[in-house]
C-alpha cells in the first residue's frame, strides 16, 4: 500500500545544509496500523509530508496504492491525496469560526455529492457518541473530542490511507486511549493507518512499529 524507496529531504539551517530525513525505505500493507516513534526533531513530520504529497523529497520515490505520488505535477497530487488519503494534523486544525459538522464537510463542499458526505459525517459522529455537537463550536469541545473529530475529517472521503502526526499529543490518558482504539478500528476496516509519535505507552494497539533518530530509520 505505501512503498518509500531512498527518500531524502535537504533543509538550510544556519547557513549549512541538513537532512531532516536522509535514505528512509519503508513499506507498509494494506489495512496495517503502524506506528513510527522518536523524538521531535528526528524527521517523522518532515517524511509525513513528503508522503501526503505536500513536500517534494531531494531524493526517492513514493507509491501510495502503486501510484508514484512523487511522479505527479503538484495539481495531480492534490487530487490523488483529496481521492485516496487523510491527514489528522498536529493539535487542534479546526476552524474556530465554524460548527463541528461544517469542518467535517469543508473538504467536501465543493462536491457535487456534498449532502451525500453530510449524511456520512453524521453517522461517522453518531459511531464516536458525539452527534449531539453538530452544531458546536470547537472551543466548546474537549481536546480528545476535537481530536476525534478531526479524524472523522480525514475519513470522510474513505481514503486507503490514513495519516495522523501525533494524534496523541496533549490528551490526558483516558482520551489518548479513545483515539488510538478509534485507529486500531479503522486500520481492522482495511484503511491503511500511519501515525507517528513519541509517546510509547500506546504502542499496543498498533501492528507495526518504525523509529526514527536523526532522520534515518532505524531497525
Amino acid at each position: 500500500m505505501i512503498n518509500v524507496e531512498n527518500l531524502t529531504k535537504r533543509f538550510i539551517r544556519n547557513g549549512k545544509p541538513f537532512d531532516a530525513v536522509h535514505d528512509v525505505s519503508l513499506e507498509i500493507k494494506k489495512g496495517e496500523f503502524a506506528a513510527i516513534i522518536g523524538p521531535s526533531g528526528s524527521g517523522k513530520t518532515t517524511l509525513f509530508n513528503m508522503i501526503a504529497g505536500l513536500i517534494t523529497p531531494l531524493f526517492g520515490k513514493i507509491y501510495i496504492d502503486g501510484a508514484e505520488i512523487t511522479g505527479m505535477a503538484e495539481n495531480e497530487k492534490a487530487v490523488f491525496r483529496n481521492q485516496n488519503m487523510g491527514y489528522v494534523l498536529q493539535g487542534n486544525s479546526l476552524l474556530n469560526n465554524f460548527t463541528i459538522l461544517d469542518n467535517i464537510c469543508m473538504p467536501a463542499y465543493l462536491s457535487s455529492d456534498k449532502n451525500e458526505f453530510r449524511q456520512r459525517a453524521l453517522e461517522l459522529l453518531k459511531q464516536i457518541g458525539l452527534e449531539e455537537y453538530i452544531n458546536e463550536y470547537p472551543a466548546n469541545l474537549s481536546g480528545g473530542e476535537v481530536r476525534r473529530v478531526s479524524i472523522i475529517r480525514a475519513m470522510l472521503n474513505q481514503p486507503k490511507v490514513i495519516l495522523a502526526d501525533e494524534p496523541t499529543s496533549s490528551l490526558d490518558p483516558e482520551n489518548s486511549h479513545k483515539v488510538m482504539q478509534m485507529l486500531q478500528d479503522i486500520s481492522k476496516s482495511g484503511t491503511t493507518v500511519v501515525l507517528s509519535t513519541h509517546e510509547l505507552e500506546y504502542l499496543s494497539y498498533v501492528d507495526t512499529l518504525f523509529k526514527m533518530e536523526h532522520g534515518e530509520l532505524k531497525i
